[in-house]
C-alpha cells in the first residue's frame, strides 16, 4: 500500500482520489474548501465539485497541507495552474527527497510563461525533479469517477518513474501508457484548452461537424507547431496527451473551456461567463500565456490568436471566425 496525497479538492482531483483508492492504496486528499473535506469525511462524497458520485473508503480530506503532504509517498499535483507556485511554496522543503511528484494541472503561469515542471522544478530540489512524471490525456471527471473506461499517458525522463505512475493508476477501466516527453505532455494539457474555447465559439453560433473537425485539425497543427519549437516531439501531439485531449475537450458537454466559448458564441460577456463559476476553465487563462509564446518563438497560430482576441480583446466571435476563413490561401503545412 502506497501512501498518496492528491493536491487538489476539486471534481479532477477527486477522481483521481478515488482511482487510486480502489487500486488498494492509502489517499489523503487535500482541499481548501471546509465544505468539501466535511462532505468527503462524512458523506464519502464531494458534493461541491463532484456531487452524485460516491467515493470508496481508504480517503481522508483534510484543509492541513503540511498534515497532507508530512508522510506522503507520492504527492500528485491537481492544483489549478495560476495557484500551483502559491501553494507549493507552503510545503515543497517538508517533502523527502524519494517522493514521487506527479503534476496533473494542465495550465502554463501566466506572468512567467512556465509549464508546470518549470513552475515545480524551481521550488523542488533535482532528487525528485529527476522522477517528475506528468499525468495526461483526455479525462473528464466525472467520467474517471463512473468507472468508464479511460485512457492516459503518464510522461516522465524516467522512464521508471513513469512505470510507478502507471502502475499506481492502472486498473480495469484506466488505463496509463508511459512517455519520455514531459514537454509535449504538459503542452498538449495545455494548449488543447485554448482551441477548446474557439470550439465552443463555434458550436454557440450555431455551426456543425465540418466547423468543429476544421478547428480540431488546424488547432492540432499550431499545437504541434509550438510544441516543436519548444522542445517537444511531434508524435506526442498525435497521442493521448494531443489529438486525444483536443478532441474531447473540444466536443464533451462536461468541457469547462468548451462551455466558456459556447456561451460566449450565444452572445454572453466574458464577465456573465465566469462570475458565478467555482471551477477554473484553465484556457481562459492560459491563452494569454500561449500568445507571448507563439510570438517568443515565432510560431503561426491564427486560431489561438482568434480566441485571446475574444477573450482579452472583446472582439465579437462572427468576427473572428470570418478573420480566419479569410486568410491568404496556403499549402497545408505542419512544421
Amino acid at each position: 500500500m502506497t501512501r498518496v496525497t492528491i493536491m487538489g479538492g476539486g471534481a479532477w482531483g477527486t477522481a483521481l482520489a478515488s482511482v487510486v483508492a480502489k487500486n488498494g492504496h492509502s489517499v489523503t486528499l487535500w482541499a481548501r474548501e471546509d465544505e468539501v473535506v466535511e462532505a468527503v469525511n462524512r458523506a464519502r462524497e464531494n458534493t461541491v465539485f463532484l456531487p452524485g458520485v460516491g467515493l470508496p473508503e481508504g480517503i481522508r480530506a483534510t484543509t492541513d497541507l503540511h498534515e497532507a503532504v508530512r508522510s506522503a509517498q507520492v504527492v500528485v499535483n491537481v492544483v489549478p495552474s495560476q495557484f500551483v507556485r502559491s501553494v507549493w511554496q507552503e510545503v515543497a522543503h517538508e517533502l523527502d527527497a524519494s517522493v514521487l511528484v506527479v503534476s496533473a494541472s494542465k495550465g502554463i503561469e501566466t506572468r512567467t510563461l512556465e509549464r508546470m515542471d518549470e513552475v515545480l522544478g524551481e521550488l523542488l530540489g533535482d532528487p525528485i525533479m529527476e522522477r517528475f512524471t506528468v499525468l495526461s490525456g483526455p479525462s473528464f471527471a466525472l467520467e474517471v469517477a463512473q468507472e468508464a473506461p479511460t485512457l492516459v499517458v503518464a510522461g516522465s525522463r524516467d522512464l521508471q518513474a513513469a512505470e510507478e505512475v502507471q502502475a499506481l493508476f492502472q486498473n480495469h477501466f484506466f488505463r496509463v501508457y508511459t512517455n519520455q516527453d514531459v514537454i509535449g505532455v504538459e503542452l498538449g494539457g495545455a494548449l488543447k484548452n485554448v482551441i477548446a474555447v474557439g470550439a465552443g465559439v463555434a458550436a454557440g453560433l450555431g455551426f456543425g461537424h465540418n466547423t468543429m473537425a476544421a478547428l480540431i485539425t488546424r488547432g492540432l497543427a499550431e499545437m504541434t507547431r509550438l510544441g516543436i519549437a519548444m522542445g517537444a516531439r511531434r508524435e506526442t501531439f498525435a497521442g493521448l496527451a494531443g489529438m486525444g485531449d483536443l478532441v474531447l475537450t473540444c466536443t464533451g458537454e462536461l468541457s469547462r473551456n468548451r462551455t466558456v466559448g459556447f456561451r460566449l458564441g450565444q452572445g454572453e460577456s466574458l464577465e456573465e461567463i465566469l462570475g458565478p463559476m467555482r471551477t477554473v476553465a484553465e484556457g481562459v487563462r492560459t491563452v494569454q500565456a500561449v500568445q507571448v509564446l507563439a510570438h517568443r518563438h515565432e510560431v503561426e497560430m491564427p486560431i489561438t490568436a482568434e480566441v485571446h482576441a475574444m477573450l482579452m480583446e472583446g472582439r465579437p466571435p462572427r468576427e473572428a471566425l470570418e478573420n480566419l476563413m479569410s486568410r491568404a490561401p496556403k499549402p497545408e503545412d505542419w512544421t
